[in-house]
């Protein structure tokens, strides 16, 4: 395999681009393996074996394989999966006027895999405020997000007293716990 490829298949496995980025580099790739077979390492591998294997076996993926459960304890983290998971949550939360945290992320996003962990402490430190895990590639939630402007990931929204207090967007660490603090903390 030529250098410039190797160099952009690990570039796009270790900084979480987006599957469409990543069939095109794999469309540019295998183009390419296919026109210059003898600049290739193992000619004699096909294109899908090998970014199969070198993508599933990567121990590097397997860092931010993290998911949002609770190990320990009852977890104020609810999994999104719907339209209507996410109105229905949305509605609560401005009825009830509890205290809560949209976060909306994609498994293909870097930055989203890094605050994950970070996410996960705080909503241990704050129990009283639900944690909502969107995943914005769930199939049917589109309308849903572009009513939102969701337009990032990953979009943290703050909502205190049924209001939207704040938004994040970004993964900036000190900036969540800032907020999460001077919204959420119980005197």
């Amino acid at each position: 395999m030529r250098g410039n490829n190797k160099a952009l298949l690990v570039r796009a496995l270790i900084f979480g681009s987006h599957r469409s980025s990543m069939n095109s580099f794999s469309r540019r790739l295998h183009e390419n393996l296919i026109s210059n077979p003898s600049k290739t390492s193992h000619p004699s591998k096909s294109l899908s074996n090998f970014t199969t294997k070198f993508h599933f076996s990567t121990p590097y993926l397997q860092l931010f394989q993290r998911t949002l459960s609770s190990s320990s304890g009852a977890s104020n983290i609810v999994l999104v999966k719907s339209d209507e998971e996410l109105n229905s949550g949305l509605k609560n939360v401005q009825e009830k006027s509890s205290p809560a945290v949209f976060y909306f992320t994609a498994t293909w996003c870097g930055p989203c895999k890094f605050i994950s962990p970070v996410i996960e402490e705080l909503s241990k430190k704050y129990p009283h405020a639900t944690i909502y895990k969107v995943d914005i590639d769930t199939e049917g939630l589109q309308n849903a997000l572009a009513s939102l402007n969701i337009a990032a990931v990953p979009t943290l929204d703050f909502y205190k007293n049924g209001k939207k207090e704040t938004t994040i967007v970004g993964a900036d660490v000190a900036k969540l716990k800032n907020t999460m603090e001077s919204l959420y903390r119980e005197d």
